[in-house]
């Protein structure tokens, strides 16, 4: 919902600007305030802090230039946003006014619905720019203060480094010289565990045998000492397992390797990505459905790939549709020579006709009051995928849901 302070004594032209921008304000939600003086709008500035204040240049007890300054008093820096209205078109009123803090300014009987509409939602628009840079440069600011209290302390470490680096070489000398030695003493400790090991075998049987020659021709009567043979007969058993087991380690031989590439499995991603979105999921009660039988698996990036989809799935969970549980489809093809990965879901959709060329453009948001977000998800998807050669169709119905056709590699 959007706050509009009204400063106007004329009480026709305050219905008139009700009027005109309920008309065009669409989904948006409106809630005027109205003001008849100066000292009302200071008030109910107070009170409501409006989005947007249509101030006429003209009140009964003020000028509105004047209230404009108590305003931006009133206001956190760079936050307020203020439309002049004017009786007469006087260029330098219009000058002055954008000069002192003014967003814009209207010429009364010059100006439709329409062009009420749009000024009115350009200086909102303006001033949530303004805001957002405001805070990206404070960010940016206490980023770079930081950076400059690292740099001290590299420089500090830096010089510490330089002085350990010199005892470092002298020890890695001594290591290079002791590590010979080791790989050495190491070879001499697997000769002589294979050599014992090896001539431990025919005692350790020879011991084997005479026991089970014992346990068939002896008569032993009292129980004690029938578990007396059992640990006997178990301690023999480890022993033969342990000596050969020494045997087998020694003669092992290690091989070193790395993993094979393979193509993406995309069921297997697929699965990893809704369990690393399983909150949003069970919470919406949403499914995810698969049908990957054209395409089971293909040569990504995997990282990459498992971006795309995280982003993607995770936008069909936050602009889902209120009325119903969200529903997502994937599924592969082929197309022209392309593997092709398809996203459906049953979410808010989006108006290509007017969003269309800014679909894939950085901080743009479609339904910014659907869910809290940046603008950056479908800008990074678009890009990894022209990475990779690769570019995206989207059909959308506002009300039904949205389809991203992903080709994900060039042409063939």
């Amino acid at each position: 919902m959007k706050k509009i302070l009204l400063v106007e004594d004329d009480k026709q032209d305050q219905a008139l600007y009700k009027r005109y921008l309920s008309q065009h304000m669409g989904h948006e939600r409106l809630e005027f305030i109205e003001a008849a003086t100066g000292e009302e709008a200071r008030s109910q500035f107070l009170v409501h802090r409006p989005d947007c204040v249509l101030l006429d240049y003209k009140l009964p007890d003020a000028d509105g230039l004047d209230v404009l300054a108590e305003l931006l008093l009133l206001a956190p820096p760079k936050s307020l946003c203020v439309v002049i209205v004017t009786g007469g078109g006087n260029e330098a009123l219009a000058v002055r006014a954008l000069n002192n803090g003014a967003l814009d300014y209207l010429v009364k009987q010059q100006f439709d619905a329409a062009l009420l509409y749009k000024t009115v939602l350009h200086a909102i628009e303006k001033n949530e720019w303004r805001q957002y840079e405001a805070r990206y440069h404070n960010e940016v600011r206490a980023v770079n203060q930081q950076l400059r209290e690292s740099l001290d302390a590299l420089i500090e470490t830096r010089q510490e480094i330089i002085l350990k680096n010199a005892q470092f070489v002298a020890a890695n000398v001594e290591l290079a010289a002791t590590n010979v030695e080791l790989a050495r003493s190491n070879r001499d400790l697997d000769n002589f565990v294979y050599a014992a090991s090896h001539d431990l075998k025919q005692p350790v049987n020879n011991l084997r045998g005479l026991f089970d020659e014992l346990r068939r021709s002896a008569t032993f009567h009292d129980p004690e000492e029938t578990e007396v043979l059992r640990l006997v007969d178990a301690s023999l058993l480890d022993l033969h397992a342990t000596i050969t087991d020494l045997a087998a380690t020694v003669q092992a031989e290690r091989t070193l390797g790395g993993p094979v590439p393979e193509p993406v499995a995309l069921a297997e991603l697929v699965a990893e990505v809704v369990a690393a979105l399983g909150p949003q999921v069970q919470a919406l009660q949403a499914r995810v459905h698969t049908d990957f039988g054209a395409l089971p698996g293909l040569p990504y990036v995997r990282s990459t790939l498992r971006t795309i989809l995280l982003n993607l799935l995770g936008n069909a969970l936050k602009y889902c549709h209120p009325g119903r549980a969200p529903q997502v489809w994937l599924r592969t093809a082929w197309a022209a020579g392309q593997p092709v990965l398809e996203v459906q879901d049953n979410g808010l959709g989006i108006d290509l006709a007017r969003h269309g060329a800014e679909l894939f453009q950085l901080f743009h948001r479609f339904h910014p009051h659907s869910a809290p977000g940046t603008g950056v998800g479908l800008f990074l998807v678009n890009r990894l995928v022209q990475a990779q050669g690769g570019h995206i169709e989207v059909t959308s119905q506002e009300g039904q849901g949205t389809t991203f056709r992903l080709y994900l590699q060039g042409p063939a």
